[in-house]
């Protein structure tokens, strides 16, 4: 039981307000500050820059809705049960937002949550549909559904700053700004498209990866850029144009996904969106008979990545707005501005796209703080820490007891510097198979070092990656003579971890059920 904040008034002067932000798909690769080159994000640089940067932040389960249950609860995925974007959330469950309402917090959810049902424990929601929509977007605000128009990375911005700004002021706030960027399909601002459409971005070395040091699982996964990726909805290619020549669907609502999204523009709107994709789209035309697949793979890359950076350009503006306004309204120091995403992705890593995988691309996830009161400017960090961290942790900041059954840690003390000593593993689970992307189910953990991971279900495969000697994870070392000691050691860390949070081959097979399609 959480009794009610009971401290004098000079102590909840103190208790800082927060503005938990967290952006959809949003690989690390992609925000400047991590050195990748693919794009620039100024401010959202600037919270590291101004606090701190945690360079192996992971997630404890590669998907959407699943990360959020882990955000709210500080619970893995098979204790809070969202194990998948299917599976129900109950909301009944206690959440960190509900311990700060009863502790005195004024609270807020503003943007995607991807959970049904009325949002528990914020006396304000306003939150997308499902996935959401770029242009003109539905919102469900406190129960009601509204379609407001404009842009929706921009709305779901203008909507937080005002709910701050006509806040009750007696009372600390919390508000969840949640953005739907830059989940696929990428559709960017019309501020940003000439600008993006006309850049040319670096391949990574792994583009062409043949997946032969690896197991079933990366060879039969189902999300590769040139075989997999959407033409219309994704790339943007016109379904008449697909028609004309000749090009299959590779999933049913394609051309569905195209005819919707643009849909939603105004004439306007998609006056100024079509004066800059149809000319590339005619390019494209006049080229397709004679491209080979490697061209294909090439040109489908550089569309990716065009219109997934449009996407990111947008929400780096909007943290900007918002810092912006913290400074002007003298909120700024006694604010703690967490900027994460639900997970990482794949920016052409592997030929991928997506997430879903143990794999680091998916597993690492940015994760940048900014709290002047308390967190001194300019840090780096490499610590182990998870989203099964961010509740305990934004409790531990406001003053509030972290319930014991919360499995995550507070990483307070970690960056204001009164403690050292930190997790030497992460655990991982990924349940959503058999379903889209085709990713098989799998768990493991990773160290300082290695990582181990176990695939099953319709296998029963085990890699083992040496991260020093092998940082893409190209090689499979789990049966080499020269590391049998480390996958010893690792499988009994493996088992001591699955015993500390609760899970085993018990619980793998109570969830078998759940999500087989």
């Amino acid at each position: 039981m959480v009794l009610p904040f009971v401290g004098s008034a000079q102590t909840k002067a103190k208790r800082p307000n927060i503005v938990y932000i967290m952006s959809d798909d949003h690989g690390y690769q992609a925000v400047s500050a991590y050195g990748y080159g693919l794009n620039e994000t100024p401010h959202i640089d600037r919270l590291g820059k101004e606090g701190v940067l945690f360079t192996r932040a992971t997630v404890t389960n590669s998907l959407c809705a699943p990360s959020r249950a882990v955000l709210l609860t500080g619970k893995h995925s098979f204790v809070n049960g969202k194990i998948d974007n299917e599976a129900k959330f109950d909301w009944n469950q206690d959440n960190f937002a509900k311990l700060l309402q009863k502790n005195g917090y004024q609270t807020a959810l503003i943007g995607k949550i991807h959970m049904d049902g009325l949002p528990q424990g914020f006396d304000y929601s306003a939150v997308l549909i499902d996935q959401g929509e770029y242009y003109n977007p539905n919102f469900v605000i406190n129960g009601t559904k509204q379609q407001i128009e404009g842009y929706v990375t921009d709305l779901t911005t203008d909507m937080t700053l005002d709910w701050i700004a006509k806040r009750d002021t007696s009372k600390p706030f919390c508000v969840l700004y949640h953005q739907k960027a830059p989940h696929r399909e990428w559709l960017p601002a019309l501020r940003h498209i000439q600008e993006y459409t006309s850049r040319t971005y670096k391949e990574p070395t792994t583009l062409f990866d043949d997946y032969q040091g690896r197991g079933t699982a990366a060879k039969t996964a189902e999300m590769h850029i040139l075989k997999h990726m959407n033409w219309a909805g994704d790339n943007k290619i016109p379904p008449a144009m697909m028609d004309e020549l000749g090009i299959k669907e590779y999933m049913s609502w394609d051309k569905a996904a195209f005819n919707n999204n643009l849909g939603r523009m105004s004439p306007e709107e998609r006056a100024k969106w079509d004066a800059v994709y149809d000319p590339i789209m005619a390019d494209f035309k006049a080229n397709y008979a004679h491209m080979s697949d490697t061209e294909l793979m090439r040109w489908r890359y550089q569309r990716y990545m065009q219109d997934y950076l449009g996407t990111v350009a947008a929400v780096d503006d909007g943290v900007g707005r918002l810092l912006d306004f913290l400074k002007e309204n003298e909120l700024d120091e006694n604010t703690i501005v967490m900027y994460t995403s639900d997970q990482g992705f794949y920016l052409g890593e592997h030929g991928w796209y997506d997430k879903r995988f143990m794999y680091e691309e998916s597993l690492r996830t940015p994760l940048l703080v900014r709290y002047p009161a308390e967190i001194k400017s300019g840090q780096t960090s490499d610590a182990l820490v998870q989203n099964l961290d961010f509740a305990p942790t934004l409790l531990d900041y406001a003053g509030v007891e972290i319930p014991q059954d919360m499995q995550g840690e507070s990483f307070r003390n970690l960056v204001n510097g009164k403690e050292k000593k930190w997790r030497d593993a992460v655990y991982y689970t990924y349940y959503e198979y058999p379903s889209i992307h085709t990713v098989k189910r799998h768990y493991g953990i990773r160290t300082d070092r290695y990582k181990l991971m176990h695939f099953y279900y319709d296998v029963d495969e085990w890699e083992l990656y040496d991260l020093e000697k092998d940082p893409k994870e190209l090689n499979n070392v789990y049966n080499h003579p020269d590391y049998a000691q480390v996958r010893a050691d690792m499988h009994k860390k493996l088992a001591d971890t699955r015993q500390q949070y609760g899970d085993s081959e018990a619980n793998d097979k109570r969830f078998l059920p759940t999500t087989k399609r």
